[in-house]
């Protein structure tokens, strides 16, 4: 059972435009982009696994994402890297333990989105105060999570991936990637909407189950995804399509993801998931820069 005592109003798509979200009764606008910083509570991730899996270093490390200009928290208990150490919904909250009470605590401001494909999860998260559902699988690896994301009324990021968690990483080749993704969208969202969640925002999933050149694709019609109904969430942060043709370190291709930011950004992507917080502060003001002259 929910034990939040508030009553949400899920904003009705035709009525606000989709650059608002209602979270937890808070309208966001996202008229002008957002960035959502990555927060790793695990012991095995690609790039920061175990820097900040304790409550300590966690809340440090929000603070020094929410200083440097992120809005969103997304807080991650479990690892989806290929390989990845695999977590049971009651391990992942033991996971979590007072992280996000306590970021909610001293960082009332602070939207917090909860990274994971489990209704119980999302519903002690929901509790506790998050703000959003970050699900990499689409409510296929949990056949609960449309009805948890519908019963919390908060909004739902919903990514495009593989169907199982076994292939989640297993590399398709796509006849179009982005004819793909939107009908995966499209038989997505009506079914999240039946559910009664109506702040839906999409994420086409870099990094999980495509190629390189289609997800290089993807990058280049990324104006082309999402029907310009719901906001669109990129995740590229430290990303082997990126770094590995280029023969570096997931740590050093902070210049060429920006110039990816950039691209993205002029085609109407609203959130961007990062590690690299400031220098992706700089790209939206260089963002802005650009549309004034123009």
């Amino acid at each position: 059972m929910l034990s939040n005592p508030q009553t949400f109003k899920s904003s009705d798509p035709q009525i606000f435009p989709f650059n608002s979200i209602n979270c937890n009764g808070r309208l966001v606008e996202l008229n002008k982009p957002k960035i959502m910083g990555i927060l790793n509570l695990t012991p095995d991730s690609f790039s920061d696994g175990g820097k900040f899996n304790n409550e300590k270093s966690a809340l440090e490390h929000a603070e020094k994402l929410l200083k440097d200009g992120a809005e969103i928290i997304d807080i991650g208990p479990q690892s989806t890297r290929p390989n990845a150490e695999f977590l049971s919904s009651s391990e992942e909250i033991k996971r979590i333990g007072n992280t996000i009470s306590q970021i909610k605590k001293q960082f009332p401001e602070a939207l917090i989105s909860l990274d994971t494909f489990y209704a119980e999860t999302v519903k002690f998260g929901f509790n506790e105060g998050i703000d959003m559902i970050n699900d990499i699988s689409g409510g296929q690896y949990d056949d609960k999570m449309f009805d948890a994301a519908g019963e919390t009324k908060l909004p739902y990021i919903l990514m495009h991936v593989n169907p199982s968690y076994e292939t989640m990483h297993d590399k398709l080749k796509f006849e179009d990637i982005t004819l793909e993704v939107n009908r995966y969208f499209s038989k997505k969202t009506n079914e999240l909407l039946e559910k009664g969640v109506k702040d839906i925002i999409l994420d086409p999933g870099f990094g999980f189950g495509k190629t390189g050149e289609d997800q290089m694709k993807m990058i280049g019609e990324t104006e082309y995804l999402g029907f310009e109904r719901f906001p669109l969430l990129i995740g590229i942060s430290r990303k082997s399509f990126i770094y590995k043709p280029l023969g570096k370190s997931p740590l050093d291709i902070n210049e060429e993801t920006q110039k990816l930011h950039m691209k993205v950004l002029e085609q109407g992507a609203k959130i961007l998931r990062v590690h690299d917080v400031p220098q992706t502060l700089e790209t939206i003001r260089q963002f802005y820069e650009k549309n004034k002259k123009c």
